[in-house]
């Protein structure tokens, strides 16, 4: 038996072996740009600036009945202000 030449699979185990590694790279480059697009949303982090994310708790405090909509209204004005 000689050694020299493809070996037991021949050409269509140089192929599958190619085949597999480009899938494990195309792999490995989706789990990092899903890591890139998509961390903030796994770590519970938010991005927004401060007034989206006061603007948010000021909806959900009307939303519950907590303030009226002048209260809203005066309230979402002050945050828009610029100091």
């Amino acid at each position: 038996m000689m050694y020299g030449g493809y070996g037991d699979w021949g050409v269509v185990g140089w192929i599958v072996m190619a085949l597999m590694m480009l899938l494990f790279w195309a792999g490995v480059v989706t789990v990092v740009i899903l890591l890139v697009r998509g961390g903030g949303q796994w770590r519970g982090a938010s991005y927004g600036s401060p007034h989206d994310e006061a603007e948010r708790i000021l909806n959900e405090r009307f939303a519950r009945g907590e303030i009226d909509a002048t209260e809203l209204n005066e309230r979402r004005a002050a945050l828009r202000r610029k100091p």
